[in-house]
């Protein structure tokens, strides 16, 4: 069984939308999705300390697989595959799950990618042999995996803001109490914590 681990940029009160640069300005998604009034609250008053952002190096390590939705890929793909900050990610198989884009809409030079039709598929892909599997962005994927219970850890770094509307990394849905074990935590000089999470089933 592999893990599959959720990792996000979030607000404190749980906004995951158009955060838009990670490492010392390194463009995550392309300056945040488009006609988000608080697009680029990553590194907008917010000091840069390169510590708060060790895990992400390390995810890229750890990772064997990287999984998204289509506007996550949509948003990815024609910019992280030149990045050298991200050249890890380039050479891991990459899964897309939608149900409406065809593999003539994928890029060629961000190596293997296979386009999941369902959560079914996803459960399939987890019963395979193989390390880690990352879920980069991709809000409405993350909501679909949890409520399916198909994530089995997250790693968050909250920041010190309220954001208010925006797309939200967990689902409203009417469900039984999920737990959460805390496994890794830390706090930095510019408010930012780091909380990783194993989901206990």
């Amino acid at each position: 069984m592999r893990t599959v681990i959720s990792t996000a940029f979030i607000s404190l009160d749980g906004v995951v939308e158009a955060p838009g640069a990670s490492l010392d300005g390194v463009v995550e998604a392309p300056g945040g999705e488009p006609g988000y009034r608080n697009s680029g609250w990553t590194f907008k008053d917010i000091d840069f300390v390169p510590e708060a952002f060790e895990i992400k190096g390390r995810e890229q390590q750890e990772s064997t697989a990287v999984l998204m939705g289509r506007t996550s890929y949509e948003a990815f793909s024609p910019v992280w595959p030149g990045m050298a900050e991200f050249a890890r990610y380039k050479t891991m198989p990459k899964y897309v799950v939608s149900t409406t884009l065809t593999d003539d809409e994928l890029v060629s030079d961000w190596g293997e990618t296979t386009i999941l039709r369902s959560l079914d598929e996803v459960a399939a892909l987890k019963e395979t042999d193989g390390g880690p599997i990352i879920v980069h962005g991709s809000a409405r994927l993350n909501q679909a995996l949890s409520d399916a219970g198909l994530i089995d850890r997250y790693h968050l770094l909250v920041f010190p803001l309220l954001l208010g509307a925006g797309k939200r990394l967990f689902s409203t849905t009417d469900k039984d109490t999920q737990k959460l074990k805390l496994v890794e935590h830390e706090a930095y000089s510019n408010g930012l914590q780091k909380q990783v999470f194993d989901v206990v089933r």
